[in-house]
């Protein structure tokens, strides 16, 4: 069990380094203890802080509408929620790119001070501009955070627990839109705070949050995998060994490794031409299937979600103050499906349960929306109907990030999460809250529909895309799934 320098080949050129190692095969092995919990909720809770934002923004969207000092429309509501949009596209990009480079450690502290940063200042805007700028900040924080602890979860999950914890991770999105409806309600309650200083307060509670995350994430280690392909061996085997000495302590067995060394060519970096070529040369049956996958479902929750509140209080005249509780039912029914169902997507198998849960979801949108054009259910219903389509499109979406973080190189994991990140959200996220914004501006129960069969139609299409050329990942170790691009040939019988 060592990470072991090898003599290069014989035409190799002289700066080259040839080392084996077993770590990915090490990590895989490892049973479920107390340290990966810890790792999980340490950097897992990003999802939570993006539920709270994005929850924050539609339940104080009424406060926002009737502040005197942004005195914001329906339109802007929705351009707020695609800046917010625009801000995590590119953060993810230039977060991504830099947790490849620089490592996955030193990135998800950097973002995580931005949001915390950013999230502040959105308390103290003074114009609409303003807000928009700093909402723009606070989606860059969470776009880097996305790359840089989606890998770095990855990098760390044994391969058989890899589906499920991924999807039960995506699913504390919904804690942090729960708490920020109540968060919402409370302050927004003319006899706690009001809503001039309500909203103001309610952008604080991520600042908090964050601080309190940054304490929890100082013990996190490096990942191993990042250091083995980044010339780096010594670090990663002290940190593996640590890990395992933790076992031993404990008197946890561990099982025997099953998977041959890798052999790997050190590399400080990947060129951007590397990269470029592996997303969309080598893997490009790949590349379509998460293109697919984000696009689809960015549009179809950031749609619904950043103007449900207006949904709510101009259809079906729901006070301002009182959205918020009517987001809880509907996180639940968000949280509940990426837990109960995570599983199934490592055992059933990914092909299966992405592509059953995106057409579930969109079929469930379009017969909602009619009814809801039709008037056929009143408010409490259209809730129940969002918590049950929201069940099965949150372990869909969810399953989106799982497939693009599995199914590329080691060396470009972060900024193919970002790219695909990017470029889904862009189209999907930031033509969706400004759409659906201005449809329901409008007033009329007809357009909000077009809008609903336009997102039901996009899930349908990506579920069938995902049937035809899923990748099935489910139980396999990560250099399995997509052979790191350092990795070098199989060795000659005589080594």
């Amino acid at each position: 069990m060592t990470t072991q320098a090898l003599p290069p080949p014989a035409n190799a050129p002289a700066q080259e380094h040839l080392y084996s190692t077993d770590i990915p095969a090490r990590l895989d092995r490892l049973p479920w203890t107390r340290f990966h919990t810890l790792l999980v909720m340490a950097l897992g809770i990003t999802w939570l802080l993006d539920g709270l934002e994005v929850t924050l923004a539609g339940s104080v969207s009424g406060a926002l509408k009737d502040s005197p000092v942004l005195a914001m429309s329906n339109t802007d509501i929705g351009l707020a929620g695609a800046t917010y949009i625009a801000g995590a596209v590119l953060g993810a990009l230039f977060f991504g790119w830099l947790t490849d480079r620089l490592g996955r450690r030193k990135l998800f502290f950097i973002t995580l001070f931005l949001y915390i940063g950013a999230t502040a200042a959105t308390a103290f805007s003074w114009n609409f501009a303003s807000f928009l700028l700093f909402r723009f900040l606070t989606g860059a924080g969470i776009g880097g955070e996305y790359t840089a602890i989606n890998s770095t979860i990855q990098e760390f999950t044994p391969a058989r627990y890899r589906g499920w914890v991924d999807l039960t991770i995506n699913g504390t999105f919904w804690l942090g839109a729960a708490l920020g409806a109540v968060g919402a309600v409370i302050l927004l309650d003319p006899t706690v705070a009001g809503g001039e200083l309500g909203w103001r307060l309610c952008f604080g509670i991520g600042a908090v949050l964050g601080l309190l995350i940054m304490l929890m994430r100082l013990w996190v280690p490096e990942s191993p995998r990042w250091l083995m392909i980044h010339n780096r061996p010594e670090e990663a085997e002290r940190i593996v060994a640590d890990i395992e000495r933790h076992y031993r302590e404990r008197g946890i067995e561990v099982p025997p490794l099953q998977a041959p060394p890798l052999r790997l060519r050190a590399r400080d970096h990947t060129p951007l031409r590397e990269v470029f070529h592996s997303l969309f040369v080598e893997h490009r049956r790949r590349a379509l299937v998460g293109l697919t996958l984000l696009t689809a479902q960015a549009f179809f929750y950031n749609a619904i979600f950043f103007t449900y509140a207006l949904v709510l209080t101009d259809f079906y005249g729901v006070p301002a103050a009182q959205v918020g509780w009517y987001v809880l039912p509907f996180a639940l029914g968000n949280s509940c499906g990426p837990l109960l169902l995570g599983r199934l997507f490592d055992v059933v198998g990914r092909r299966i349960m992405i592509s059953s849960t995106y057409l579930l979801s969109g079929v469930l949108l379009g017969v909602s929306g009619y009814l809801f054009e039709q008037q056929l259910i009143d408010v409490t219903q259209q809730t129940v109907a969002w918590m049950v389509i929201f069940f099965f499109a949150s372990a869909a979406a969810s399953s989106a990030y799982l497939t693009v973080a599995e199914t590329f190189p080691l060396e470009i994991r972060a900024l193919a999460i970002a790219v695909f990140y990017a470029f889904g959200t862009g189209l999907g996220g930031l033509i969706g809250p400004t759409l659906f914004g201005a449809l329901i501006e409008t007033g009329s129960r007809l357009n909000v529909f077009y809008g609903y069969l336009l997102g039901a139609a996009l899930m349908v299409i990506a579920g069938t895309v995902q049937a035809i050329w899923g990748v099935a990942a489910e139980r396999q170790p990560l250099e399995l799934v997509a052979r790191p691009l350092s990795q070098a040939e199989d060795p000659p019988s005589n080594l």
